[in-house]
C-alpha cells in the first residue's frame, strides 16, 4: 500500500512538472482573479483640433492621435522633436556615428537573426527549465552563463591599467 502511495504522488507531481501553459521566460503578472493594474493602458483625453483639414488619413492598424506616446512624450519634455522617436532617418547629428559604426559593413536583417538565434538558444538551454512544480522566473535558470561578473571585470581592467573610478565598492 505505501509503495502505491508513493507511485501515484510520483506520477501526479511527474504531470504537474509537464504542464503545457508556456507564460514565456519572464513571468511577471499574478495568478489572482483580480485586474492585472499593468495591462491597463489609459489613452489621451479625446480633444477637437484646430483644424479638421489637418487630421491624418486614418489607417487600420496605425497611430491615433489620442494614442499613448512615451517615448515621444519623453523627447518633447526634454525639448527634443518627438518625430525623431518615430523618424525610421538617421539625424544629421548622428550620422558621423552611424557611419562609423557600419564602417566594417552591417546586416540589414540582424534583428531578424539574432531573435532566431536567441529562440534557438533558449531552446537549448531551456529544455528541462520547462519541468517545474511552480511557475517561476525562468530568465536566470536560461541566461546564467552569460551574466556580467561587474567586480571580476573591475579587476581585469584595473589590472590592465584602466581607471574606473566611478565604479562602486563592493560591499
Amino acid at each position: 500500500m505505501r509503495l502505491s502511495q508513493v507511485v501515484i504522488f510520483g506520477l501526479a507531481l511527474a504531470v504537474a512538472g509537464c504542464t503545457g501553459s508556456d507564460k514565456g521566460i519572464r513571468i511577471l503578472s499574478s495568478n489572482g482573479e483580480g485586474p492585472d493594474e499593468f495591462r491597463i493602458v489609459p489613452a489621451k483625453p479625446l480633444s477637437a483640433p484646430a483644424n479638421y483639414a489637418e487630421l491624418p488619413e486614418p489607417t487600420p492598424g496605425g497611430e491615433n492621435l489620442t494614442d499613448v506616446d512615451p517615448a515621444g512624450d519623453a523627447v518633447a519634455a526634454l525639448g527634443g522633436k518627438r518625430s525623431a522617436v518615430r523618424g525610421t532617418n538617421v539625424a544629421s547629428s548622428d550620422a558621423a556615428m552611424v557611419t562609423y559604426a557600419a564602417r566594417k559593413g552591417r546586416q540589414a536583417d540582424i534583428r531578424t537573426v539574432t531573435a532566431a538565434e536567441d529562440e534557438e538558444f533558449r531552446k537549448r538551454r531551456g529544455r528541462f527549465s520547462n519541468i517545474r512544480i511552480i511557475a517561476s522566473d525562468r530568465y536566470n535558470q536560461i541566461y546564467d552563463e552569460q551574466h556580467l561578473d561587474q567586480y571580476r571585470e573591475q579587476r581585469r581592467w584595473r589590472s590592465g591599467g584602466a581607471q574606473t573610478p566611478a565604479a562602486p565598492p563592493k560591499n
